[in-house]
């Protein structure tokens, strides 16, 4: 009961690694909010967790007057906010001449504008009560490039500069900002990838540890950066990714001479 007595906003907090945490954070104690777009997944899912101390709040994190009006909502709910977990967040799959203007203030608005919002929110709320904690989801990809990841490569790359950034501004004001760096994870946002032959298993071979996360497992990592245990940590940036950005890129050189 790691969280008992505090207080949790999850964003994208219906499915995949936000609704994961939620469920990690509420079954140790906390109270959370829920927070997404999608309204009959998050409504259910604050309604599965259930006992008052789960509820749901539509949130676009592209705008600032909704995710203003969340932390609002927490403080009415549950009369502090204690964990923000800037979570939601798309994907977008083109090469930058590819990349529509829309597209690319879509994907900026939602994956790095979101967590600047979220934090620029929270931040007042959680120095007046004298701390608190903050978890960005960047990406392995905003650790290195990507063939024709370009608003996603840029966005989640903004997302890391800026935890590191908000981290160092407001570690006297006990709050830590940091951010996890998942790899390839089964959730909603990439199961698409089973309609291309070949594709998921091109991706387990660049992976070292051969596969694709669980939600749970990144949800594990989330916790512990909210807890007291990582008191010391702020701007760290978090490779939840079995191995691979660890990886140069070269070749399996083992593998490949011993089929020769």
């Amino acid at each position: 009961m790691r969280f008992s007595g505090k207080v949790a906003i999850i964003t994208g907090g219906a499915s995949g690694i936000g609704a994961a945490t939620a469920r990690r954070l509420h079954g140790e104690g906390a109270c959370v909010l829920i927070a997404d777009v999608n309204d009959s997944l998050g409504a259910a899912f604050a309604a599965e967790l259930g006992d008052g101390r789960a509820l749901y709040r539509h949130v676009d994190v592209s705008s600032w007057e909704e995710v203003e009006a969340m932390v609002a909502g927490a403080l009415a709910a549950f009369g502090r906010l204690d964990i923000l977990f800037n979570n939601a967040g798309v994907g977008s799959f083109a090469a930058t001449p590819d990349v529509s203007i829309e597209e690319w203030r879509r994907v900026i608005d939602i994956d790095l504008s979101g967590v600047f919002y979220g934090c620029r929110a929270a931040i007042p709320v959680m120095k007046a009560q004298g701390g608190g904690a903050i978890i960005n989801t960047a990406s392995a990809s905003g650790m290195a490039g990507d063939y024709s990841f370009a608003a996603y490569n840029a966005a989640k790359g903004g997302v890391v500069n800026y935890t590191r950034a908000a981290g160092i501004d407001h570690a006297r004001d006990g709050i830590r900002i940091n951010a996890v760096c998942p790899g390839p994870v089964d959730t909603p946002i990439i199961a698409g990838i089973d309609a291309w032959q070949g594709v998921r298993e091109a991706w387990n071979e660049r992976v070292p540890m051969g596969r694709f996360a669980r939600a749970e497992e990144i949800a594990s990592v989330v916790a512990f950066l909210a807890c007291d245990d990582a008191s010391f940590m702020t701007g760290a940036i978090i490779a939840v990714d079995g191995g691979l950005t660890a990886h140069t890129g070269q070749p399996n050189l083992p593998r490949l001479l011993a089929g020769l």
